[in-house]
């Protein structure tokens, strides 16, 4: 038998069936009237999965319903061609019995637990049966095929269950499948891995349910959600190699749920002590967004960053890098001009910006080819006009010039740098010289706020931004319109202007994109909040908008 009908291909192929199913029935749901929500918001499988277990995901509506909503046949080619090489046909031989739910978990990170042979994790896919004796017939039938195919099939009773298995395949890979009760089909790359799936239902402290974390967790899931994934986060660290030097959250929940403009993914990381939230909460977007032009690639926005440093969300992010880089990262790699300016005016973000800005803000970058351009709004709080002169003072320690000038009727103060430009004069002899002033940024006060740009020509279009701003656009509006109000802002992105740029920062993406093609082919914008009051949790969600044309 080759490898490649190995179960773990086996696996991963349905991993990425689970993947573009949900994602192309979220694109053909929005194009539909039909109402899908799923009956439960809690996997009936994980009562299989170690309380130890990397990672639990599940589908929790049958497939069938997403593909009614389709128009094009997409998901039918999609499982013909997964199946294929199993000959297995989904219509005859797996439609007939399967429930609503299909569950894929990574197990144990080391099946026989020793480490001299090497790390071999343990792979689970359970699906939920409606017709139990349609499963049995369909388990004979999946293996007796791989028999005539010529594969050394072992069969063996364990506590009450038949577990058949292929003896042909290496030692990691011993594809094995069973029926267990009236409820499941149970499918493992090892015998040893659905032994311990049977022992966690008959001793229930063992199982994912019993598991505090992910009780709290699941209390966390919005109902009618279709999809839901758990991560014990100190054992995906462990499985994949890393060391959790930095450990805020012990856990993670995230649940998919479809809304008549696109997808709702929230998510909630879970900690054991309490923790300190990043801002207020807000009833409402901030007014700062005015100045903020329609057509920004990027727009964060919220309230306070002074506190920025000791919050949920920067406890998160130094938890994530510390974890996959060895050290903490200051700047989120999306803001990375940001950062460019920190490197080239040796300022601080955080001790010299952030640390005044006590209400309202807005972050945006504007369409770029090369030279990036930028805006932040700062309401006039207490402290923000010490705060505009020291960075006055910093400008002038690097040389440059505090200019005041008039743009379109407003008074405003640009940092420029004199330099001097040549011209080739009408003699060989001689050449023209004369003096520039280099704009390297602008700053002015409009009604109760203060604005700093890259440039001159992004301050023009601030000024008549109120004719066309982000906060009035009517695809803002829709992105955020699926977001809980009281949060703590937004990082809006608009998906067809920030592509390229999120692909450089996250190459991986250019792979997801290929797999979830309809979907992405449809993506609008993404808007990310974060929200909830718990003190031990960091609740957000990210909203898809798609296009309904």
């Amino acid at each position: 038998m080759n490898r490649q009908s190995s179960f773990f291909g086996f696996l991963v192929a349905g991993a990425i069936a689970l993947l573009v199913i949900v994602i192309a029935g979220f694109y053909w749901f929005v194009k539909s009237p039909v109402n899908l929500i799923a009956s439960t918001s809690q996997p009936s499988a994980a009562i299989f999965v170690s309380k130890l277990a990397p990672v639990t995901a599940s589908l929790l509506v049958n497939p069938d319903r997403l593909q009614a909503l389709e128009r094009d046949g997409e998901l039918s080619k999609l499982k013909t061609s997964l199946l294929a090489k199993s000959r297995i046909d989904y219509k005859q031989d797996i439609q007939p019995w399967l429930g609503d739910e299909i569950t894929l978990a990574i197990t144990t990170l080391d099946i026989d637990r020793d480490p001299e042979n090497g790390q071999q994790p343990g792979y689970l896919m359970a699906l939920a049966t409606k017709q139990p004796q349609k499963s049995r017939e369909f388990v004979e039938l999946f293996f007796s095929k791989r028999a005539l195919a010529g594969a050394n099939l072992a069969v063996e009773q364990y506590k009450g269950v038949k577990l058949i298995y292929d003896n042909s395949q290496p030692e990691q890979d011993l594809l094995t499948g069973a029926v267990v009760g009236e409820g499941f089909v149970l499918f493992a790359n090892n015998p040893k891995v659905l032994r311990e799936a049977i022992n966690n239902v008959q001793a229930p402290d063992l199982n994912l349910t019993k598991f505090p974390e992910y009780q709290k967790a699941t209390k966390q899931v919005p109902k009618g959600s279709l999809a839901v994934a758990f991560l014990n986060l100190p054992m995906v660290a462990k499985w994949q190699g890393l060391e959790l030097s930095e450990k805020t959250y012990d856990s993670e929940i995230i649940s998919l749920a479809l809304n008549p403009k696109g997808l709702l993914a929230e998510t909630t990381f879970l900690a054991s002590s309490e923790i300190a939230t990043s801002s207020p909460l807000l009833s409402k977007p901030v007014e700062a967004l005015q100045y903020i032009p329609a057509s920004a690639d990027l727009a964060i926005s919220g309230s306070n960053l002074s506190n920025l440093g000791n919050s949920d969300l920067a406890k998160l992010w130094k938890q994530a890098t510390a974890t996959i880089y060895g050290s903490g990262k200051d700047v989120i790699p999306l803001l990375e001009p940001l950062a460019n300016i920190q490197k080239r005016w040796g300022v601080n973000l955080a001790e010299d910006i952030f640390s005044w800005v006590q209400g309202e803000y807005a972050i945006a970058l504007l369409p770029q080819q090369t030279t990036p351009h930028w805006i932040f709004v700062v309401e006039n709080t207490e402290g923000v006009q010490q705060g505009v002169a020291h960075l006055d003072a910093i400008a002038s320690s690097n040389g440059l010039s505090i200019s005041p000038l008039t743009l379109d009727k407003q008074k405003i103060s640009a940092w420029t740098e004199l330099v001097t430009a040549s011209k080739q004069a009408d003699t060989k002899e001689r050449r023209s010289l004369s003096i520039e002033a280099k704009v390297q940024g602008v700053h002015t006060t409009l009604g109760n706020y203060e604005i700093f740009t890259s440039d001159l020509e992004t301050m023009d279009e601030v000024l008549t931004a109120k004719n066309n701003s982000l906060i009035d656009n009517p695809n803002f509006q829709d992105s955020i319109a699926a977001i809980p109000q009281q949060n703590q802002g937004y990082i809006y992105l608009d998906w067809s202007k920030s592509q390229n740029l999120l692909e450089r920062q996250l190459p991986i993406l250019k792979l997801v994109e290929v797999l979830g093609k309809p979907f992405f082919d449809k993506l609008r914008s993404l808007t990310i909040s974060s929200y909830g009051t718990d003190t031990r949790a960091l609740k957000g969600g990210v909203f898809f908008q798609l296009d309904h044309s």
